[in-house]
């Protein structure tokens, strides 16, 4: 699970770092589209291609990165610290709006502090801690409760059914968040032993 952090550059202007950066800078603009939406439940197709292109500027970093030999201790930092500002920022304005109950949002925020801390305090100790499968899952699962909440058709309040596919969605979503710490923690353990 943990192995001493490789040395391989800070690299701030490399091309995959200047896409996570961009997503970083322009996550408001997502959260403004929401916010703007309110009386819609939060959702616009608008804001559900500004939430897709996002999510393909972040496989799209990564794959640039390893593609091009290009991976830095700043990209490893910045590509999930932009992952948790879209996604957190995304939910948050979704349950300001009424849109979906804090309670999830609470859930996954609460396990996504936990673990920024626990691999700073492994990067104290000079123990990287790589992302597992199952947290690509995880994020996934947190993306699609987002652009779903956002999809215009899903949003029509008078739909028990369409409710409860989005309900369904976004309790995955924390199961799965919960899950990954709750793994990454036993792996800790493990590798404390």
């Amino acid at each position: 699970m943990t192995a001493p952090a490789p040395d391989i550059g800070l690299g701030l202007s490399t091309p995959a770092n200047l896409i996570t950066l961009a997503r970083i800078g322009a996550s408001p603009v997502l959260f403004w589209l929401i916010l703007r939406a309110r009386d819609d439940g939060g959702a616009s197709w608008v804001a559900v291609a500004v939430a897709v292109v996002f999510a393909a500027s972040d496989a799209w970093d990564g794959h640039l990165a390893r593609n091009t030999g290009t991976v830095t201790r700043l990209g490893a930092f910045l590509d999930p610290l932009a992952d948790k500002i879209v996604v957190l920022g995304s939910m948050a304005c979704l349950a300001a709006i009424g849109r979906v109950s804090w309670i999830p949002v609470a859930l996954i925020a609460a396990r996504e502090a936990w673990m920024s801390g626990f691999r700073v305090q492994s990067a104290r100790r000079g123990v990287s801690v790589p992302a597992r499968r199952s947290a690509k899952w995880k994020v996934i699962l947190q993306g699609l409760a987002v652009v779903l909440s956002l999809v215009p058709p899903l949003a029509a309040q008078d739909s028990p059914a369409r409710q409860g596919l989005i309900l369904a969605v976004w309790w995955l979503a924390v199961a799965a968040t919960l899950i990954t710490g709750v793994l990454y923690l036993a792996d800790s353990r493990r590798a404390g032993r």
